[in-house]
């Protein structure tokens, strides 16, 4: 069975135990592809789940090759499947591997993009999934969120971009591991469901080796007061 966004557009293959597409990955593809950075020849993919953001910025960049790392077998396989079934194995290699790792199997310094949509909650911290798939995928219980800026900071071209989405309360320590890690705060977006709601979300884009200064967005609503999807939501899932 395979999900597709819209239609005639890539398709995404189901597994017991991995993460189906989800919206935090469908707008950080969005958001890292209106980066400031416009040569993208190269891209990483930090924990790459079922391979849903690598096929999205490869789907908006034809030019695009990225190198899409994961640890889990069954989501490795899943993202092998979808880029396949989408019709882009030769431009997504899928890489079964530890992030943790990454200076064994990955180029220092040759990606213009790299991007994540890390585990959310600091070990410890937030409810556990009894699945081992799903709680690596919530929670840092094999990766940090100091192993993926290390990561990043190693993988990122100089001037190259780093994108991530993220919950709001964690936004102190990703700017902290970021600039730890040679790489600028540059651009911020606050995700919310309403005009009026808290946000949930947030998504945040660095550059290696960037001068000081941030540029905050406005915020991207989700929903109307009427419940309704909003005009750029539509516009994001091709409505």
């Amino acid at each position: 069975m395979a999900d597709e966004l819209w239609h005639g557009g890539p398709r995404f293959v189901n597994a017991k135990g991995v993460y189906r597409i989800g919206t935090d990955s469908v707008l950080l593809a969005y958001f890292a592809n209106n980066s400031g950075v416009k040569k993208k020849t190269l891209a990483a993919d930090l924990g790459c789940g079922s391979g849903v953001l690598s096929i999205l910025l490869a789907t908006f960049n034809p030019g695009l090759t990225v190198d899409a790392v994961e640890l889990s077998p069954d989501a490795t396989e899943c993202a092998r499947k979808s880029a396949e079934l989408s019709g882009m194995s030769d431009r997504i290699n899928v890489i079964e591997s530890d992030i943790r790792k990454h200076r064994e199997f990955l180029r220092s310094g040759a990606y213009d993009l790299v991007v994540t949509n890390p585990p959310y909650y600091a070990s410890g911290t937030g409810a556990l999934s009894y699945d081992p798939n799903r709680a690596a995928a919530r929670s840092e219980t094999s990766c940090s969120l100091d192993n993926i800026m290390e990561a990043a900071g190693y993988l990122t071209r100089w001037g190259g971009s780093f994108s991530l989405v993220h919950k709001p309360e964690r936004l102190c320590d990703i700017f902290r591991a970021m600039n730890k890690h040679g790489i600028e705060p540059k651009r911020m977006r606050l995700v919310q469901n309403k005009a009026d709601s808290p946000p949930s979300l947030i998504l945040v884009e660095g550059r290696r080796g960037g001068k000081p200064s941030l540029k905050i967005e406005a915020p991207l609503i989700l929903k109307n007061n009427d419940d309704t999807d909003s005009d750029e939501v539509n516009r994001i899932y091709h409505r």
